[in-house]
């Protein structure tokens, strides 16, 4: 069986963020080299109908670009490593609630490289999986990674892989906080994906080695990746969250009004004075939050955290956030639905049984409400645009 492509780098799936990550991985696809390639889901519809209609079309500034699906798409994971194709790094990027289902693929992967007798060296064996997902808290999939080792070990399917081995496969699953962006345009055989501009991804988790490794591996192909100054993801993931969720999801009850009228706004737009109070409100609940759960020390300065958010955020103060992007394709197609996107949810679900945990009613009342807020917000402009 062969071992790891060194220096290749796969992106699981072809949805818009991993068509991103190509495109600024192979140098705005002046690069295209076969040593990047996009990887399937395994069982995705969505990728069986890339591979019906041969290309995927890319938006760039030179135009459409045309890529041949046969070139750039690779098969699933299970498929890659029977094939003699696994990649040394996977970038993981699909929707919050198809990482489960990634994870447990994974795992199967582990269980292929048990049976072939690889297990006891799963540096040469199992590729540097990257979780550069929005809006997910590493340390829970991590938590998912482990308990779905232990499951296959109950059930026979693995061997006991403790203490030596899981500590090394366990290294070799990192996350990547980032600032990529990118869209999906349309649908089926007319799907047009933009890549949003270079943005910076912040890799932490995994070991110092694994981490420097893949810093090296994405650099080189002159992506923004750098190592986190913190090895631990849950701080730049709440970091992170405040900046998302103030632009994002605050951003969504700033451009729909009352009646349900929706206007597009920057970033800039949003940060504007007149709604600072909404994102110092937002920042001291989730900073709350955090120093109960000791990703914030008890010692930190709130208006510290809120100076670092508004500078984070006004760094794209021309952009137009990505939920206000959705809202505003799926009002022009007459798809859009009262309900919260997955990097929505996935950021304030976990808060909420934070704030529930940690006795914090007040801020557990105040992100549900946000919630409710929102949905309400959608279901406006969802009834507004169907008369």
């Amino acid at each position: 069986m062969a071992s790891l492509n060194k220096g290749n780098i796969g992106i699981l799936p072809s949805g818009a963020l991993g068509v991103s990550f190509f495109y600024h991985l192979t140098r705005k696809l002046k690069q295209n080299d076969g040593s990047v390639y996009l990887l399937e889901r395994q069982g995705s519809k969505s990728a069986k109908a890339l591979r019906a209609n041969g290309k995927i079309d890319i938006d760039t500034s030179e135009g459409i670009k045309s890529l041949s699906t046969e070139e750039i798409l690779k098969p699933d994971l299970l498929t890659c490593y029977q094939s003699g194709l696994l990649p040394e790094v996977v970038l993981i990027c699909p929707n919050p609630d198809q990482l489960l289902d990634t994870i447990t693929t994974i795992v199967e992967l582990l269980v292929l490289v048990y049976e072939k007798g690889q297990i006891s060296s799963p540096n040469e064996s199992l590729p540097l999986f990257v979780l550069a997902s929005n809006g997910i808290y590493f340390q829970r999939f991590r938590q998912i990674f482990i308990e779905k080792i232990e499951e296959a070990t109950l059930f026979a399917r693995l061997p006991d892989l403790w203490p030596e081995i899981i500590p090394q496969i366990v290294c070799r699953l990192l996350r990547g906080v980032t600032i990529q962006t990118g869209l999906r345009i349309g649908s089926g055989t007319k799907t047009i994906y933009r890549p949003g501009l270079r943005g910076r991804t912040q890799i932490a988790g995994g070991s110092a080695a694994t981490r420097t490794r893949c810093a090296t591996v994405f650099t080189e192909r002159g992506a923004w990746f750098e190592e986190a100054a913190n090895s631990s993801a849950t701080r730049l993931e709440f970091d992170k969250a405040l900046v998302n969720l103030a632009v994002n999801l605050l951003g969504q009850l700033l451009a729909i009004d009352s009646e349900g009228n929706f206007k597009t706004l920057t970033v800039g737009e949003i940060l504007n004075s007149s709604n600072q109070s909404r994102i110092r409100e937002l920042v001291d609940r989730v900073f709350r939050v955090g120093q109960m759960v000791k990703v914030y020390d008890l010692q930190e300065d709130m208006e510290v955290i809120f100076k670092q958010t508004m500078e984070s955020a006004i760094e794209h103060a021309t952009h137009i956030p990505s939920s206000l992007q959705w809202v505003d394709m799926n009002l022009q197609n007459g798809t859009l639905q009262p309900q919260m996107t997955p990097t929505e949810s996935w950021l304030i679900e976990p808060l909420i049984r934070y704030a529930k945990a940690s006795d914090l009613e007040d801020a557990a009342n105040y992100f549900q409400n946000l919630k409710d807020e929102l949905i309400n917000k959608l279901t406006l402009a969802s009834n507004r645009s169907n008369f």
